[in-house]
């Protein structure tokens, strides 16, 4: 009795072995990595058409259909390291009743930042010449799981929550 025990354990050890099987992982996580681009020292070009001012980008490669953008410009700058960042949409209120908008919009191919306003922007170079501007793209994944626990608002909070490395940021 014993040895058809051991028999029985023994067969049923080399029959119920799992199998091992190798799977080949794919690293690259296409639909969920933020990244961040600059436009450092830009101008606006005029539009005659709109009497508007613009600065237009491809995006290569494209992004997902699903993906956001969100655009900050430097507004200031505290010391060397420390620029201030402000989300555009943007109007900007100056002396004499004077307002000046920032805009932007996006399409999976390219992007087009808007300046316009109730005066002749030409009068104020400073806004529309040497400007820079940061593109921070969000795929669809997170900006539908976390938008409402993000101040957008926030350039280093986005940042942040994205997991992005400053010492990544690309120059376009």
């Amino acid at each position: 009795m014993k040895k058809i025990t051991l028999l029985i354990a023994f067969i049923g050890m080399i029959t119920l072995q799992s199998c091992t099987v190798n799977e080949v992982q794919d690293n690259v996580d296409n639909d969920t990595i933020s990244e961040v681009f600059e436009l450092r020292n830009v101008n606006f070009s005029y539009n005659s058409s709109t009497g508007g001012y613009f600065i237009y980008r491809t995006l290569n490669p494209q992004i997902y259909a699903s993906d956001n953008i969100l655009i900050y410009r430097m507004s200031d700058v505290i010391d060397s390291n420390t620029p201030v960042w402000q989300l555009i949409p943007r109007t900007l209120y100056l002396s004499g009743g004077d307002e000046l908008d920032y805009d932007y919009d996006f399409s999976r191919e390219d992007f087009t930042i808007y300046a316009d306003g109730t005066y002749n922007l030409a009068s104020t170079p400073q806004y529309i010449n040497n400007q820079t501007f940061r593109i921070v793209i969000i795929p669809g994944y997170f900006s539908n799981r976390s938008a409402q626990q993000i101040d957008f608002n926030d350039y280093d909070a986005v940042i942040q929550a994205y997991g992005i490395n400053p010492n990544n940021i690309k120059s376009l």
